[in-house]
């Protein structure tokens, strides 16, 4: 399987982890950043991981900052993902099982490395479970991206889309 794998810079070395993880497990990792502890901009990862899943290249993906919260969130807003934030492994599997999420996100200043393993494990061994209720909920989710289609040109696949904001981190705009 290929797995698309993102992170912000307080969690890079879990990230390491859970990649050497998924490889020894023998799925095919797309490490999409970042590398280091340099401090960044965590939506661009999200970013990137959400459209590797939503294109095709990956079958899922798996995301990681800090408590989680803001990576996932930045996946969702790629066309196409339905990234959960889980804290445990059921949680994990249930987005699977229940809403076939294709990303799934954790905080990994929260979860630590033993657990963060289970729910990636957890995660990828659960299988989705179509009912007419869960189509009707997936579909009703994914339509709320149709108002927004006049934007997806615009994002999807630009590798411009953040370039505004890096040179202004670069200048030192950015302070927080």
């Amino acid at each position: 399987m290929k797995i698309a794998l993102g992170c912000d810079h307080i969690v890079t070395s879990l990230k390491m982890q859970v990649s050497d993880h998924l490889k020894s497990l023998g799925h095919e990792v797309y490490d999409v950043g970042c590398y280091d502890n340099t401090r960044t901009h965590y939506p661009i990862y999200g970013k990137k991981v959400g459209e590797l899943v939503a294109s095709g290249e990956c079958d899922l993906g798996v995301v990681l900052c800090g408590t989680g919260v803001g990576i996932t969130t930045s996946v969702n807003k790629a066309f196409g993902t339905r990234c959960a934030l889980v804290r445990d492994v059921e949680t994990a599997r249930a987005a699977k099982r229940e809403l076939n999420a294709n990303v799934i996100g954790f905080g990994g200043m929260i979860v630590g490395k033993d657990l963060a393993l289970e729910i990636v494990d957890g995660f990828l061994e659960t299988e989705y479970e179509p009912s007419p209720d869960r189509e009707k909920i997936i579909e009703k989710i994914m339509a709320i991206e149709e108002s927004y289609k006049d934007d997806k040109a615009k994002q999807v696949n630009n590798p411009e889309f953040f370039t505004e904001f890096i040179e202004k981190w670069d200048r030192g705009e950015y302070h927080d």
